[in-house]
């Protein structure tokens, strides 16, 4: 696709642009209650936060009161070169909003390490999230973000949450946006959240004139909207989206996201982004599959207590068969020293420049503390496996950190 005008874009696609913006801003100006844009680093929030700035920039100076918070939300696993990429473009959102004098911070959220995937996975013994039982993104990304979205409501009174949502993604979603609409608003109630309200500027938009407004406009701060055309092209996949309730879809059908995700049978994505150069990433795919098989109901007896977490034994139904618990004490030691493997593989073949981080040192610390009081591993299989397998010692909590959290 070739870089043409905005009136080519308004013909083809039946988009009146310069009305768009002017609707964005006349909501803008309309009150005083601060945005917060959902920004995943994908096509369809990459075109909403795009066209928003374009829209705010036009007004004077005097009329830019209004804080804008670009959030993303990082779940800690998702695929390295899209965390990559967003740290990336949210550090040249800051630069590029400073310099124009733009309302605009761009941060990223992370959840709880008590909550993160790998304490819950390796720590507590969650088994890999299935469609059945996905504990995964309530934990990862609902709850940090609206943790953030609750506190500029406390602060502000209300917010209006601005989300690259469209109706032509699916049937569900349309009904969904349509359910809270708010009648002689171009505001949405949202479906969780008291004193949030939802925006969709590009609702109306397809994936065709999502890419033609990204590929015949440049990014206000500064990023190639081809290197993100790249990205897809690669991966052959869709985005994760900003999830703030459960009505909307978390990932789980190969898009970008969680490279761990075991809710699809095969990551595509992930596999077409290795046929396409980036072997290095091979050590979490098969990390990945392996997870995926342990929920193979011929296998999961060998990876998976009789017992639940609490030392109940549940069975199905009337028969002696026990549903299975969390995985074994002895298989989370090998996935830890797997993980960490897995860390060293990547950063070893890693392109010049990428540095990946597949479990941070505080869920090191809370895996070790978990084990030591419900497995009673004084033993330090946790420190142990860290130095054998990076030769470094896991650091203790700085000492401040520990006087400040008593």
């Amino acid at each position: 696709m070739t870089a043409t005008t905005d009136t080519n874009l308004e013909k083809k696609a039946g988009i009146d642009l310069a009305a768009l913006q002017n609707h964005i801003r006349a909501v803008y100006t309309a009150d005083n209650r601060p945005w917060v844009i959902g920004y995943s680093g994908g096509k369809d929030s990459t075109c909403a936060l795009q066209l928003i700035w374009s829209a705010v920039s036009a007004l004077p100076e005097d009329e830019r009161r209004k804080e804008i918070f670009v959030l993303s939300s990082d779940t800690l696993v998702e695929t390295p070169v899209i965390v990559n990429y967003i740290d990336d473009t949210l550090a040249a959102i800051n630069a590029a909003a400073a310099d124009q004098n733009m309302p605009i911070t761009a941060q990223k959220v992370v959840p709880e390490t008590s909550d993160s995937f790998w304490v819950n996975l390796i720590g507590r013994g969650y088994p890999a999230p299935s469609k059945r039982f996905r504990w995964c993104t309530e934990r990862l990304k609902i709850d940090p973000a609206n943790a953030f979205i609750k506190n500029r409501v406390a602060e502000h009174g209300e917010v209006v949450m601005v989300l690259g949502v469209r109706s032509a993604e699916s049937a569900t979603r349309a009904q969904v946006m349509a359910l809270h609409k708010i009648d002689g608003t171009a505001l949405s109630r949202h479906s969780t959240l008291p004193g949030a309200f939802v925006f969709t500027p590009i609702e109306a938009f397809n994936v065709d004139d999502v890419w033609a407004f990204l590929l015949q406009n440049p990014s206000p701060w500064g990023s190639d909207n081809r290197d993100l055309l790249a990205m897809y092209r690669n991966a052959q996949a869709g985005e994760c989206p900003l999830v703030v309730d459960k009505q909307t879809e978390s990932c789980g059908n190969s898009r970008f996201g969680c490279w761990v995700c075991t809710v699809v049978t095969k990551d595509k994505a992930m596999e077409a982004m290795i046929d396409n150069g980036e072997e290095w990433l091979e050590p979490l795919l098969d990390l990945r599959d392996e997870l995926a098989e342990t929920q193979n109901p011929e296998r999961k007896r060998e990876f998976r207590d009789f017992k639940r977490r609490n030392g109940s034994v549940t069975f199905v139904g009337d028969s002696e068969t026990s549903i299975p618990g969390p995985y074994l004490f002895a298989y989370r030691k090998e996935l830890l020293r797997k993980l960490l493997e897995a860390q060293e593989q990547v950063n070893a073949k890693a392109p010049p420049g990428e540095k990946t981080v597949l479990i941070q040192v505080e869920e090191l610390r809370e895996i070790r503390r978990i084990w030591r009081s419900e497995q009673g591993d004084w033993g330090d299989a946790v420190s142990e496996t860290v130095k054998t397998v990076t030769g470094k010692e896991l650091q203790p909590k700085p000492l401040m950190v520990l006087i400040s959290s008593r």
